[in-house]
């Protein structure tokens, strides 16, 4: 990979952006990359969390502009090229929308700017810790352009809605601090080191819990932001149904008496019905 480097190790995966001499924009090679790797990650089932962190002054600069005027068409002289721009959105919506579906949790460790699709991409993680030099932005709005990749969709269900439009609205940065006081990030670190050694730890402490209860628990968290109180708790019983265990319960009260770490499966691995 050219974008990314990725590594395994204690059944936590992390995911680094590797180009900080450019900002770690997102240009075509990226999303194909970023979209094989987390297919991957949620096929093989060895990862029981993954870390994306970033290198350089800045976690992401967002889209490559450059690529709207070579690599991407954005026709809007035809209601043909227009209707195609949906179709080629909905592409590029489903690659972050990958990290909201993924099987493990993912934890994004976020330093300096963090603009306008790096925040598509980080609203789609379920934990965010940022250095106290971090900032987001709204960028899109500044180009002449709506966010279009889920900055808008997700943040609704992140931060207050008055801040969220005034961020949309204006593009003006919102750093680290008030972040966190929205709710948009779990902590703030005083160092990039101290931040990656926290979330790496975060993966470490998700990695020891039985893999299927915590694909059970974001499951239902998902499911319970989006839907009411009556059906959530419908859909909880349905998946507890599925997944419970009486042997991952015993291992795990057993190992908290013996003060021993627990064992548990990985998830299985998944084939797919076009490789049969």
């Amino acid at each position: 990979m050219n974008c990314f480097s990725l590594s395994l190790q204690d059944h936590v995966a992390h995911l680094v952006l590797n180009r900080p001499e450019a900002m770690n924009t997102m240009h075509p090679q990226f999303w194909r990359e970023l979209d094989e790797t987390l297919t991957s990650l949620h096929r093989e089932g060895q990862a029981r969390a993954l870390v994306i962190s970033s290198t350089g002054k800045h976690f992401s600069a967002g889209m490559a502009l450059e690529t709207f005027g070579g690599a991407i068409a954005m026709d809007d002289s035809t209601p043909e090229g227009r209707a195609a721009i949906y179709d080629l959105l909905t592409d590029m919506q489903a690659t972050f929308s990958k990290l909201e579906t993924l099987r493990i949790p993912v934890i994004a460790a976020i330093q300096g700017g963090c603009i306008g699709g790096a925040v598509d991409m980080v609203t789609a993680c379920c934990i965010r810790y940022a250095t106290q030099d971090a900032f987001f932005c709204i960028q899109e709005i500044n180009i002449g352009m709506v966010a279009d990749v889920g900055t808008l969709q997700r943040l609704p269900k992140l931060m207050p809605l008055g801040v969220l439009k005034e961020l949309a609205y204006t593009g003006r940065r919102l750093p680290a601090h008030k972040a966190l006081g929205y709710g948009l990030v779990n902590e703030v670190f005083d160092t990039q080191d101290a931040m990656l050694a926290a979330a790496l730890q975060c993966a470490r402490e998700i990695a020891s819990k039985p893999p299927v209860a915590i694909w059970g628990s974001k499951q239902v968290i998902h499911y319970a932001r989006d839907h009411s109180v009556d059906d959530a708790l419908k859909q909880m019983g349905w998946v507890q149904g599925a997944i419970w265990s009486n042997a991952h319960v015993r291992e795990a009260v057993t190992a908290m008496k013996d003060k021993r770490a627990s064992s548990f499966p990985d998830l299985a691995g998944l084939g797919s019905f076009k490789e049969f």
